[in-house]
């Protein structure tokens, strides 16, 4: 879940660049409360290296903060997409 402005600032693309940059798999989407989240399956230090990249988002966005939800339990994702 990533918090702050993160909405209408072009957030969801980004977040499907750098998943798609780092080979990963999932999802991002808005939500109605204007956090946006993000599921990302992958090598563990793709996920580390996506997440800190969305820490600091595109250049018009302001992160307020990240809360993470680790699962061991990978859901068998293929590719990435933008849900609506």
């Amino acid at each position: 879940m990533i918090r702050g402005r993160v909405q209408g600032v072009g957030f969801r693309w980004f977040v499907y660049d750098t998943a798609v940059s780092f080979g990963l798999s999932g999802w991002v989407k808005n939500l109605c409360d204007g956090n946006v989240e993000a599921v990302f399956e992958g090598e563990k230090s793709a996920i580390e290296a996506a997440i800190k990249q969305c820490s600091e988002g595109p250049r018009s966005a302001v992160v307020s903060g990240i809360d993470l939800d680790r699962d061991e339990n990978p859901e068998g994702l293929t590719g990435f997409d933008i849900r609506h």
